[in-house]
Formats: structure tokens, C-alpha cells, sequence
């Protein structure tokens, strides 16, 4: 199947709340490889390939994130894939 790739930039209440680990969690389980990582500015940056179906999946799971978070506004970038072979925590 013919991957896509994106950039998730997401902003609200996102550090301190596990967001980077159910981030990994919701990308194992739709298949979704790639990078999470927390940026100095207080945001979440994603780097994120699989399949259009599960990556929509996983993009539309960013907006809200896990119950402790307060999404306030998702900047998405649509890219070609990068090549990752694995979701990881940086």
C-alpha cells in the first residue's frame, strides 16, 4: 500500500500529561511509524507515515490526545513519506 507522510505541530496543554507516550501507544496500534518529541515552546512535534486510512486515524486521534491533554490548535503538513521503520520518543 502506497504510504503519506505528515507533520503534527500541537498546541494546548500537551507536555506533563503523557501526551508523547500515548502518542507511541495510538501509533503502534494503527501501524504508524515515525517520531514524537516535546519542543521548548511548550508544543509536541510529529513526524508520522503509514497508510492514508491510518494515518488520517492517527491525525484525527492528535485533536483531542489522551484525557489529561487540552488540544487548542494542530498545525498538519502533508509530506512524502520519511522511511521510518518505528515510532519512537525522542
Amino acid at each position: 500500500m502506497d504510504k503519506k507522510g505528515a507533520i503534527l505541530k500541537i498546541f494546548g496543554k500537551v507536555q506533563g500529561v503523557g501526551f508523547r507516550y500515548y502518542t507511541r501507544q495510538k501509533a503502534h496500534e494503527l501501524g504508524v511509524n515515525g517520531f514524537v518529541q516535546n519542543r521548548p515552546d511548550g508544543s509536541v512535534y510529529i513526524e508520522a507515515e503509514g497508510t492514508e486510512e491510518n494515518l488520517d486515524a492517527f491525525m484525527l486521534w492528535c485533536n483531542d490526545g489522551p484525557a489529561w491533554a487540552r488540544v487548542t490548535k494542530v498545525q498538519i503538513q502533508q509530506t512524502p513519506p520519511f522511511g521510518y521503520e518505528k515510532f519512537s520518543i525522542k
